[in-house]
């Protein structure tokens, strides 16, 4: 029906006009944070996925690095950074958890992990530790084993002579494989004669 098809028509040239108009408002806020002195960073108002891609093309346009954040598709926002204040891996991490990043914190977590790295690197510097537990283990259990039994027992013990390779003289078969495979024929040939 044409009437349908105009009315589709009216629709889409609308949806053109919003988003023209959509982009000319964001090209005006994406100015003004560029003229903004103490301004690193602008987060925007959640936003439709057209919306975002829209944002951070004029974003691009502008020389500004944007990035999206927020889990599902109606709290998910865009946040724009001026090149000179372009985020860390860590401050993205940090967005990326939903928290507010804090260059303080960053820093004071920054310097705990080194002060740990040089401590760790003086201890390996240090030498070793001395080897072994600070007690006997023996003296744990002393109770259970008394101080006889282990050394009785270390004394009476012997090798198990059947672990492991296996001595000539505990071999029941002390025949080499040729000799075995010509008695095995002898007796092949010997059946086949009586079936004969």
């Amino acid at each position: 029906p044409p009437e349908q098809a105009a009315r589709m028509k009216k629709l889409q040239e609308q949806e053109k006009r919003q988003k023209v108009e959509f982009r000319k408002r964001m090209e005006q806020e994406v100015s003004q944070f560029i003229q903004a002195t103490g301004e690193p960073r602008r987060r925007f108002q959640p936003m439709s996925k057209i919306e975002r891609s829209i944002l951070h093309d004029v974003a691009e346009v502008a020389g500004l690095t944007s990035f999206s954040f927020g889990d599902d598709e109606d709290s998910r926002y865009v946040m724009v950074f001026k090149k000179e204040f372009a985020p860390s891996d860590e401050e993205l991490e940090a967005y990326r958890r939903g928290e507010e990043w804090d260059p303080a914190r960053a820093e004071e977590r920054r310097r705990l992990r080194e002060l740990a790295a040089q401590q760790e690197e003086a201890e390996l510097e240090s030498g070793p530790a001395p080897p072994g537990p600070p007690n006997d283990y023996k003296d744990k259990y002393r109770h259970l084993i008394g101080c006889e039994a282990a050394k009785a027992a270390a004394r009476t013990m012997e090798a198990n002579k059947a672990y492991g390779c296996v001595p000539v003289a505990n071999k029941r078969d002390t025949r080499s494989i040729e000799e075995a495979m010509n008695e095995i024929r002898a007796k092949k040939r010997l059946r086949q004669a009586e079936d004969e």
